[in-house]
């Protein structure tokens, strides 16, 4: 207990492993991960060939220079958003249906080259920020001590982004539901301004409060899927003046208060100023979502249905369904007269900050306690969250230490509305990654075919060169041709390098794609310092044509016309 079983996957890895190998590549490491996570996050998964036809259409796409941000990514989707073809149960089995056209967000991740893998498991109809209300497909559990739960109703989406199946996983976020499962889960959840995503294709929880959102292992896949979905812009400036709301509840969890003291020190230490504000405005919003005639929208959704299937319901979701049906309409409509001023009370705390920044939970309930108590602790869990949408807010969920149970804890940076690149700016203002350097000899120099896989990456050429006078250079037998370059003891020559700054992430995407006969070392160059490069396998240059002499890849390349 304690410890994730694997690390999770990164956009840019599957990208580059992609540009790399090609997308048949991807579909093989799909499989091989398809162990990762329990059966219980899934409602179904692709078989092997559906997936390679996708795989095959993309590198078809690529081979005709289309430009796919999202090439060969794998992505799950949350049973409550439509895929073209496949059931939407969410997770009821008698309420499935099989649509003819996907959701619009999943259109926009397939145009951009991702590779859809699977539905996920979710609170039924999501409702509920558990992840145990799921009748027909199981309970999901914590992954780092499956005492616990992991959060809901995007369980599911979250567990299999977590487990490293996949790098990116759509949910949905009504009162949470997409930053909750995060933060317990130790990853990503960007919950966008409502409305700015559009919820065609999803199954309504409460339609005038509902989102679309995603998890992500870390903030920089979250903003790659922003702007897939929005439009690639500049980055927005990060804010510097945070709120915490006062009178947080914390449950009589200390380890939660001291966790969130420890992170805003951290904020502080990097140049942001903290100051109090009060949360009372926010507390009575996300109290009515749940408390007030607002929820007959829950029961407009599916009210209906549950009415006609009672024994397909779970307990707590059709308690609070049938409850939600005693509203009549002139009680909805003096409740969304109500949230009128609240919301323009609360626009006025950020005439004084930028963000707020609160724990994204507090206590976690065990798995017994959301099964025994089929209404409190999803209650509990929505307490810093439901108010995010009914006061129309942008939010986003990042990772901030773990429990002393080993469960993660996170922290919620919250902003108004249009404030999603600002947010993202924020959340991973602390990634300022340390720079790597990059020794490359053949088809990844500048102007060569694989240049790209660094650009792609954000590399800089900082750098044009040559090795120490100790290394041979072949013309390796590849598509694209490829040199081998290998350290010799005598009789060496200096080659022709570029050397390129990259972050660590960008270093790892990269290095994780290098097919063999290719790896890395220590490349020693003119001046005597050494970076890491490529080096060939001696084995793979037995046969090779030796091209040493021409001092390098490209006047080789130039002497052949």
């Amino acid at each position: 207990m304690g410890e994730p079983v694997h690390e999770p996957w990164t956009v840019p890895e599957a990208r580059a492993l992609t540009l790399a190998s090609g997308a048949q590549a991807v579909v093989d490491q799909i499989l091989d991960r398809r162990s990762r996570t329990a059966p219980e996050a899934w409602t179904g998964r692709l078989a092997e060939d559906e997936l390679r036809t996708q795989a095959a259409e993309i590198d078809r796409r690529l081979a005709d220079g289309e430009d796919l941000p999202l090439a060969g990514v794998p992505f799950a989707v949350k049973d409550n958003i439509d895929v073209a073809g496949v059931p939407t149960t969410a997770a009821c089995a008698a309420f499935a249906n099989v649509p003819g056209e996907s959701a619009w967000v999943v259109q926009q991740l397939l145009a951009a080259g991702g590779i859809y893998v699977g539905k996920t498991n979710l609170d039924q109809f999501a409702t509920g920020l558990v992840g145990t209300r799921s009748p027909h497909y199981g309970v999901c559990r914590n992954p780092f001590d499956d005492r616990f739960i992991v959060g809901g109703s995007s369980a599911g989406s979250a567990l299999a982004v977590a487990s490293g199946e996949v790098p990116l996983a759509l949910g949905t976020d009504t009162a949470g539901s997409g930053r909750v499962p995060a933060a317990l889960c130790g990853i990503v959840g960007t919950k966008p301004t409502r409305g700015l995503v559009s919820t065609d294709g999803v199954v309504p929880a409460m339609a005038s409060f509902d989102c679309v959102s995603w998890f992500t292992a870390d903030v920089d896949d979250g903003a790659t899927v922003f702007d897939v979905l929005m439009g690639e812009r500049p980055r927005a400036a990060v804010p510097t003046r945070l709120g915490v709301p006062t009178g947080i509840d914390w449950c009589g969890d200390d380890d939660a208060r001291q966790l969130f003291d420890r992170a805003l020190d951290e904020l502080r230490a990097r140049g942001f100023t903290i100051v109090d504000v009060d949360g009372a405005v926010l507390r009575e919003a996300g109290a009515m979502l749940y408390g007030s005639a607002l929820t007959a929208e829950r029961h407009l959704a599916f009210g209906e249905f549950a009415a006609a299937h009672p024994d397909e319901m779970e307990p707590g979701v059709a308690e609070i369904v049938a409850a939600a049906g005693r509203h009549d309409l002139a009680a909805y409509v003096a409740a969304r007269a109500a949230l009128v001023p609240l919301q323009a009370q609360a626009a006025l705390l950020f005439h004084d900050i930028d963000a707020l920044v609160l724990p994204t939970v507090a206590r976690v309930p065990t798995v017994d306690e959301a099964l025994t108590d089929r209404l409190g602790p999803s209650l509990e869990l929505g307490r810093l969250t439901a108010f995010v949408n009914p006061l129309g807010f942008a939010a986003i969920s990042v990772p901030a230490g773990a429990r002393d149970t080993g469960v993660p804890f996170g922290i919620s940076f919250v902003g108004p509305a249009g404030s999603d690149r600002s947010l993202l700016a924020l959340a991973g203002a602390d990634a300022s990654p340390r720079p790597c350097s990059i020794a490359v000899v053949g088809a990844h120099l500048s102007g060569q075919p694989l240049n790209h896989q660094l650009t792609d990456l954000g590399a800089v050429l900082t750098q044009s060169t040559t090795t120490a006078p100790g290394y041979r250079l072949y013309a390796l037998d590849t598509t694209p041709p490829k040199p081998g370059l290998v350290r010799v003891a005598e009789s060496g020559a200096a080659i022709e390098l570029e050397v390129w700054s990259i972050s660590e992430r960008g270093l790892g995407a990269f290095v994780h794609a290098i097919p063999a006969p290719l790896g890395v070392g220590k490349v020693e160059l003119a001046d005597g310092s050494e970076v890491t490069g490529f080096l060939c396998e001696p084995l793979a240059v037995e046969g090779a044509a030796e091209i040493t002499h021409h001092g390098g890849w490209r006047a080789y390349l130039a002497s052949r016309g």
